[in-house]
């Protein structure tokens, strides 16, 4: 117990945002000075100090803590992507010390079984402020038809056709984007990455497979139609009308503010952290998330490498982060082989690896197909973005122009 409290009481000295996010409270923590050291940790947040291990040298009594020593040894087992795990085991742990201390004073002092039921229950409630009784909700939404309301942001797909089968990315919801390799996902994830963040959404891309430096000159060459190739010898290759160019594509892409995290084996945990930390970093804006791509997740040892079960479980927590973060989610994903061997190849639901869980779990589910892709010969630049599962609309077929040199997607009528 002792271990996960100095956990926890380190992550918040590390990254001191996280004492306004937790819904740990001192009564919640077993050691009596690690409940006061919260309770300064609190009151310094509160009137706008940090909790790092600096400012907390300066609270009073600083030696009934244990002293610089101890406050030291806290901050060293801070362990940022053990945090919400840590959170859970502290509540489970008070719940089961609160039940026994509600059965204990039961036996003693004869209370009805009625009200040891309901005290029990109340334990079991970890917050409710997820609590609305229709009463309330329909008040909030009573006036609108008289009122202007709130713009709401919604992140656009930059595809007109598109936008009107989806209503654009969704806040909580997952869309899974397959395909077969280089067939143009993680192409057509950056166009979407850059409409969203031009629309003021954050993109946050987790690439567990393309490092940082070939995703940006991908932004690069995609923006400024660019050929990727010239893109690796720009002082050779570039003609002085695209140097000329070159300033004014930077500072487009610069504008996306797209986040980029390129470490190739990620745990959710260590995911949920990072988000979690750039969106106090960037309070004002709202995240969208792309994952490139799903089975490349970290997954959890316990399943004996059973990959079902493991995409299982990855598939499931994607959601979880979409719905905690209220934010959309995109997320790669590979197709099987076995749709090279059919006659009609355009992919469909078995085609996903793995397919059951991911089916289930995602709110959309979109095919890329390029008939170039199989015939080479072919003078077709278009690419077909196939919905083929909607949970909120209709699934249908939006083709686009794709440059394959430049990485650029284009509207079918654009011109240009």
């Amino acid at each position: 117990m002792m271990i996960v409290e100095k956990v926890f009481l380190g992550c918040l000295m590390k990254e001191h945002y996280l004492i306004k996010d937790t819904t740990i409270r001192p009564e919640h923590l077993q050691e009596t000075r690690h409940q006061e050291l919260l309770r300064r940790m609190v009151e310094l947040e509160q009137s706008g100090k940090k909790t790092d291990l600096i400012t907390l040298t300066t609270i009073p009594n600083l030696e009934s803590f244990g002293g610089v020593s101890y406050l030291a040894d806290l901050q060293s087992h801070g362990a940022l992507d053990k945090f919400e795990e840590v959170e859970g085991l502290i509540l489970e742990l008070w719940r089961e010390r609160e039940k026994r201390s509600i059965l204990t004073l039961g036996a003693m002092n004869d209370w009805e079984i009625g009200d040891v039921i309901e005290r029990l229950e109340k334990i079991s409630e970890r917050k409710v402020d997820d609590y609305h009784s229709i009463t309330d909700c329909l008040a909030d939404i009573y006036n609108s038809p008289w009122e202007e309301g709130e713009q709401v942001l919604t992140a656009t797909s930059g595809i007109n056709e598109m936008d009107k089968l989806t209503g654009g990315w969704q806040d909580g919801e997952v869309a899974i984007l397959a395909a077969r390799p280089s067939m143009g996902k993680t192409d057509v994830m950056l166009h979407f990455a850059k409409e969203a963040g031009w629309c003021g959404y954050l993109p946050i891309i987790f690439s567990l497979e393309m490092p940082q430096k070939l995703l940006t000159s991908r932004l690069v060459a995609s923006t400024g139609e660019f050929n990727r190739m010239k893109l690796r010898n720009t002082a050779k290759w570039l003609k002085d009308k695209q140097k000329e160019k070159w300033p004014g594509v930077i500072n487009e892409v610069n504008e996306t503010n797209i986040q980029i995290f390129d470490r190739s084996s990620q745990s959710i945990p260590e995911m949920r952290a990072k988000i979690r930390k750039l969106m106090h970093q960037f309070s004002d804006k709202k995240p969208i998330i792309f994952i490139d791509y799903l089975t490349l997740i970290q997954a959890n040892d316990i399943y004996g490498g059973n990959t079902h079960y493991q995409v299982s479980e990855i598939s499931r927590n994607l959601k979880k982060i979409a719905k905690e973060f209220n934010c959309p989610m995109i997320c790669l994903a590979q197709l099987n082989r076995s749709v090279e061997s059919r006659a009609i190849k355009r992919p469909q639901m078995s085609d996903i690896r793995e397919s059951g869980s991911i089916e289930q779990d995602a709110d959309l589910i979109l095919f890329l197909f390029r008939e170039k892709y199989y015939d080479r010969a072919l003078k077709d630049d278009s690419l077909e973005i196939i919905v083929a599962k909607n949970r909120n609309g209709p699934t249908g077929t939006v083709i686009v122009k794709y440059n394959e040199y430049t990485g650029k997607i284009m509207e079918h009528n654009h011109e240009g």
